[in-house]
């Protein structure tokens, strides 16, 4: 059976973090290390942590002189290259602290497709994990193009989730869970549970965020969120900011409760589109 609320989250065999771009580059970047904090504290009460993290091309932007997220692939693949190896390091110099190891595994959407490179991925990550290396997931930005494009790293994350059978999936925003609109709007409610099933025909969703760097938003949070749910597995929709809170399993964000054997999976895959 899934988890059925916050509080069970310590207890969770393996757990699944997305951070998006926006958290953890440009002036943000600091924020990387109160992030491995929490990650830390779950792997060292015995959980299988594993890491899908945005942020390649925002973080190569500045190395290549650009003062924006460039519009054309092949800028946004330089900038991937050159990105992924500065936030690998950024991240293996913070889980040095804890004598974490990371292990990198940068994935396209074709390698998901395929059974045998799906099946290959899944080996690979659960020898890491097997191993104690915390394993750090990124789409291979590099040589992905636009036709093979997971499109943003929420649909990454729930796709991985499932791939390696978490127990729960949190997913780190820049805001604190999901409104009934734009939390900036006058009215904007939060909403502190999701039911299996629940059409949500009373939200009004938004699209990205006000940094700019990322291809995700709302919408496509939800979209993963559905999708997890509908395979078994609780997400948390909390703020980067509320890590530490989140796998800790006190009270913050939007929990989506997972289905139960008695549903049946009817959840389409998420896409990179707006629900709304």
């Amino acid at each position: 059976m899934p988890l059925s609320e916050r509080a069970g989250i310590p207890t969770a065999r393996r757990i699944v973090v997305k951070v998006g771009s926006s958290s953890i580059s440009g002036h943000n970047a600091g924020r990387i290390a109160p992030l491995v904090d929490a990650l830390a504290v779950a792997h060292a009460r015995g959980s299988e942590v594993v890491l899908v993290s945005s942020g390649a091309i925002a973080t190569g932007i500045p190395f290549l002189k650009l003062d924006a997220r460039p519009s054309d692939l092949a800028t946004q693949q330089a900038a991937a290259a050159v990105g992924q190896n500065v936030l690998m390091v950024r991240y293996q110099e913070s889980l040095r602290r804890y004598g974490i190891i990371a292990g990198q595994v940068l994935l396209t959407a074709g390698d998901l497709e395929n059974a045998t490179s799906r099946g290959n991925a899944q080996r690979a990550i659960d020898r890491l994990l097997a191993l104690g290396i915390l394993p750090i997931v990124n789409e291979n930005d590099t040589v992905a193009t636009h036709e093979i494009r997971f499109g943003d790293n929420d649909r990454l994350a729930a796709l991985v989730a499932q791939l390696l059978r978490a127990d729960v999936l949190i997913l780190l925003s820049d805001v604190d869970g999901l409104y009934t609109m734009p939390p900036e709007r006058p009215g904007a409610e939060h909403i502190a549970e999701v039911p299996f099933g629940d059409a949500l025909a009373e939200v009004e969703i938004g699209g990205t965020g006000a940094a700019g760097v990322g291809t995700g938003g709302a919408g496509t949070k939800v979209g993963a969120a559905r999708y997890a749910a509908a395979h078994g597995i609780p997400v948390l929709l909390t703020s980067a900011d509320e890590v530490m809170t989140a796998v800790s399993g006190r009270r913050t964000g939007t929990w989506f409760a997972a289905k139960t054997p008695d549903f049946a999976l009817t959840a389409p895959v998420p896409t990179s589109r707006a629900t709304r």
